[in-house]
């Protein structure tokens, strides 16, 4: 009797083998499943990059507006008749401190 059960088992974890860890196992297709699941947030990720680029060609292509804006922004043009003035993010410190004053001595 111990020994039918003991050659049921062997035969239960032959048969269990394949489905857990063989080629086309349970193992395999929840790997498969989780890249699937990645690659799919990937292309979601791509399609709405795409759909920007998408329609920044098309109002590139349709009007001067888009063109101008590049140019201004991205080249620094300005127009033939307009100023150009730049103001700085922090300001020069006045002339009359010293190195000691601005590094926090006394």
């Amino acid at each position: 009797m111990r020994w039918l059960s003991l050659s049921l088992l062997a035969l239960l974890v032959l048969l269990q083998y394949p489905l857990w860890l063989g080629k086309g196992g349970w193992l395999k297709v929840w790997d498969v499943d989780r890249q699937l699941q990645e690659q799919k947030e990937g292309n979601r990720k791509l399609e709405l990059r795409n759909a920007g680029l998408d329609a920044e060609v098309r109002d590139l292509k349709q009007g001067y507006d888009a063109i101008e804006e590049r140019a201004r922004f991205e080249l620094g043009m300005i127009r033939q008749d307009e100023v150009f003035v730049q103001v700085p993010d922090s300001p020069f410190p006045p002339q009359g401190e010293n190195k000691a004053t601005q590094a926090g001595g006394r």
